[in-house]
């Protein structure tokens, strides 16, 4: 146990008259050493990832920061050691999976997203969700027919859903899964590709094979794609079915006409559940063509057995970097509409 009075911060921290002071005491010294991990990992990271300063003497820790800091770190620390009392060890990568859901509601129970397991993929590694928002994703998926996945790249829409592809059909609720996207191309045209129509679209398509083999024995997967229980294709490809026992993942949904997203909607049978996803500011259609995912927004938002998830670029659970990155674009784009409509006004 760490013993002394320690501030966990590697600089000296200088703490303002109006800063906010809490103390939190820790009763259980084999679920502290799990919740300041080796070295006082951990604290570190809590410290980083809330924005506060943590003093640890004995199994005691004062938390010094902004009052809303404060509270969002004592929150945190004292969900975190309920999960440490019951054995779980606690990664760096957990902790700032818990900020996440913490940030997104400070209400919000992090056992609750740590205990979900979507599905167990090939290599014994659990796919859960990783903050709020997935969570409510995922029990979308469970919960309805028709899911709408909106936002930016990197939040786990695609992969999630798959995820709950593979499971319902591992655990036999349905018999199929179809998994589709949009072939349109951003310069080339497919006309003037070598190779079989194939041949031409299996780069679109590429994306959905990698996730399904991270998921699956490459075998076994390639097993189920050429016995038809697994079927990729191009959204063309669904005119005219009905798609019944099925899951359905269509992807890259930004891409779609209003013409095919009817199509696709309509292609929905019994005991079948679909899952559609795509970023609304990343539209590849040529000619300023409205998009199918924005006008099913618009007219089937309301409509019970259909839900919209949204996310945002604090949602990204990629390389940290892409938040940032995420957010310069937007600032751009908001900078270069506000400077539009300020030339319109003159």
């Amino acid at each position: 146990m760490t013993t002394g009075s320690i501030s966990i911060s590697e600089q000296p921290t200088t703490t303002a008259a109006s800063d906010a002071r809490e103390r939190v005491v820790l009763d259980d010294n084999g679920a502290a050493l799990l919740l300041f991990g080796q070295s006082n990992t951990n604290l570190k990271t809590i410290e980083r990832e809330v924005g506060l300063t943590i003093a640890v003497r004995g199994n005691e820790l004062t938390l010094v920061g902004a009052a809303d800091r404060v509270a969002l770190g004592r929150s945190l620390l004292e969900q975190l050691y309920q999960l440490a009392k019951k054995g779980k060890p606690l990664a760096t990568t957990d902790i700032a999976r818990a900020v996440g859901v913490l940030a997104g509601d400070q209400h919000a129970q992090i056992k609750d997203v740590f205990r979900d397991t979507v599905l167990v993929a090939s290599r014994a590694r659990p796919i859960q969700p990783k903050g709020l928002a997935q969570k409510r994703y995922i029990d979308a998926i469970r919960q309805e027919d028709i899911v709408f996945g909106i936002g930016p790249a990197g939040t786990g829409k695609t992969y999630l859903a798959m995820a709950a592809a593979v499971r319902a059909l591992l655990d036999k609720e349905v018999k199929r899964i179809v998994l589709a996207r949009p072939a349109v191309e951003a310069g080339e045209k497919l006309g003037f590709l070598p190779g079989t129509m194939a041949e031409k679209v299996n780069p679109y398509l590429r994306p959905l094979y990698d996730a399904l083999h991270d998921m699956m024995d490459f075998e076994r997967a390639e097993h189920l794609v050429e016995k038809g229980v697994i079927e990729v294709a191009p959204l063309a490809f669904m005119r005219g079915r009905t798609l019944n026992d099925a899951f359905v993942n269509l992807d890259e949904a930004k891409n779609t006409t209003t013409e095919q997203m009817k199509m696709f909607l309509t292609r929905l049978g019994f005991n079948s559940k679909a899952v559609i996803t795509g970023d609304v500011t990343q539209v590849d259609l040529p000619n300023g063509q409205k998009s199918g995912l924005l006008e099913a927004r618009e007219l089937l938002e309301g409509i019970e057995g259909i839900t919209f998830c949204s996310f945002t670029e604090i949602d990204v659970v990629r390389h940290p970097l892409i938040q940032k990155i995420i957010k310069a674009y937007d600032a751009r784009d908001a900078a270069k509409k506000a400077a539009e409509a300020l030339s319109k006004k003159t």
